[in-house]
């Protein structure tokens, strides 16, 4: 599995963004897919989740309200749009294939990561 994330740029604040997630192969509309995010020197952060089908969502309270995530499986894609960003939403936003288990929001339960792509949130 390969998952390729763009979109990411320079946006000031109270702008918008919309992030793809593309992956390979052709099992994509099996599994579910989380967003995370990592600002230098801290270590992953969840964002979201979207089970295989795309009918159930979750979302991190930080992003509640502004984030929407998607998928299209016809496409193998998946996608994060980002409304009203913050500073703090500065960071490297990269997803992850779910591997199972009890926690969506712990990287330990995703067994593929893309490379990820910079979001910089200017004040």
């Amino acid at each position: 599995v390969q998952l390729v994330e763009s979109g990411g740029r320079l946006v000031q604040a109270g702008g918008s963004l919309r992030l793809s997630c593309a992956a390979s192969g052709r099992t994509f509309s099996t599994y579910a897919v989380g967003w995370f995010r990592q600002a230098p020197g801290e270590g992953p952060d969840w964002v979201s989740y979207i089970n295989a089908g795309g009918s159930s969502t979750v979302y991190a309270d930080s992003v509640k309200g502004r984030f929407t995530i998607s998928r299209d499986n016809a496409r193998n894609t998946l996608h994060l749009q980002m409304n009203s960003l913050k500073p703090e939403d500065t960071a490297l936003y990269y997803c992850a294939r779910w591997g199972g288990g009890a926690d969506i929001t712990s990287i330990d339960e995703y067994d593929y990561r893309g490379q990820g792509t910079q979001v910089t949130v200017s004040s």
